[in-house]
């Protein structure tokens, strides 16, 4: 049997990928139905050797549409998310509407796979929604996992190197205009930046919340909370990189007791959804160019921090329009087929 399935959002960058992603993984879809706003009523959308044609979200009636993926912002999800799934529909959001709602759940399949059994159908504004987490917290909670697993991780302390790509296609678009623009006369105008990102690095990502961390920041500590442990400790500092695509983090975590380091690379080499590369020589690790284009978090630079007890340091890149968005996303909807729809049908 296969499914109906709309991807809000498909002009996006992400929106992009989740087509492509579904078609790579042959997600077993009678029809693929791209939504947009009206001015993209008509583009066309690459799907394996298909072009589908962008429909109007506005208007289109998700009756007898099986799963939604939602890679529009926050604004679009709470408007027509709900409409949705009031046909039956299930929603799998990539914005950061619903994550924090304790009723809808937040998943990254290699880590909590067992909460999509907390799904619940229509009903309220939450019923019939999954959420999907911020880029940066879908990569690090991957590393978390198997080292919380193998000796309890007390602490984290993250700093990231976000590229531009995750802000959306008009900043990856400013970030080559500003190149070209200090390259040629020496400067370049911020616009939608709050500073020149061009051959610079920017502590800034979301908005100021209280006690001054972003937004970005306060996401990453709230999500690891839900999605791996929430006695875990997190204290995130997001920085925007020049750099079109791939996120980078640089990750030092404290543990409840000893770990050696060849049991936690022999354990994030095991796990799902990552690829150890960690030679301790010239190219021996992993940079988000490296991640580009794939579909597994890379992870180098493991090591020993012997300034505190049963420290580890560590370095990990992913692509953060597949793992970070689209491809999380439809490895959720893979799940919700396999756990909730074939055994249903089966039972």
């Amino acid at each position: 049997m296969g499914y109906r399935v709309a991807v809000v959002g498909a002009t996006g960058n992400v929106g992009r990928v989740m087509v492509e992603m579904l078609a790579d993984r042959a997600f077993p879809a009678d029809e693929v139905i791209p939504l947009a706003s009206r001015r993209s009523v008509g583009e066309e959308i690459q799907f394996g050797k298909e072009r589908l044609r962008c429909r109007a979200l506005d208007g289109f009636d998700f009756e007898g549409t099986d799963i939604a993926l939602f890679a529009a912002g926050s604004s679009v999800a709470r408007e027509h998310a709900p409409v949705a799934a009031d046909t039956g529909c299930l929603v799998i959001d990539n914005s950061s509407h619903f994550r924090y709602d304790p009723a809808v759940p937040l998943i990254v399949p290699e880590v909590n796979p067992e909460a999509i059994h907390g799904y619940r159908a229509k009903g309220d504004n939450s019923g019939g929604i999954i959420a999907n987490p911020n880029c940066s917290t879908a990569q690090m909670v991957l590393v978390l996992k198997p080292l919380h697993d193998l000796a309890c991780i007390k602490r984290v302390v993250v700093s990231t190197y976000q590229s531009v790509s995750g802000a959306g296609k008009l900043p990856m678009d400013e970030l080559w205009s500003q190149t070209r623009s200090v390259i040629m006369s020496g400067r370049a105008v911020p616009e939608r930046f709050t500073k020149q990102i061009a051959f610079n690095v920017i502590p800034h990502i979301d908005v100021f919340v209280r006690g001054g961390d972003t937004r970005e920041e306060w996401k990453m500590r709230a999500e690891t909370a839900r999605i791996v442990d929430p006695e875990i400790r997190v204290s995130a500092t997001c920085v925007r990189v020049p750099v079109f695509v791939g996120h980078a983090e640089s990750i030092n975590l404290e543990f409840e007791r000893p770990i050696r380091v060849k049991d936690a690379r022999r354990a994030l080499k095991a796990a799902p959804g990552l690829r150890l590369i960690d030679r301790r020589e010239d190219r021996g690790y992993a940079t988000p160019l490296d991640s580009a284009g794939r579909d597994e978090t890379l992870v180098s630079r493991v090591r020993r921090d012997r300034s505190i007890e049963n420290g580890l340091n560590l370095w990990c890149v992913s692509d953060n329009l597949r793992k970070g968005a689209a491809l999380n996303a439809v490895q959720i909807a893979e799940l919700f087929v396999r756990e909730c729809l074939e055994q249903g049908e089966s039972s």
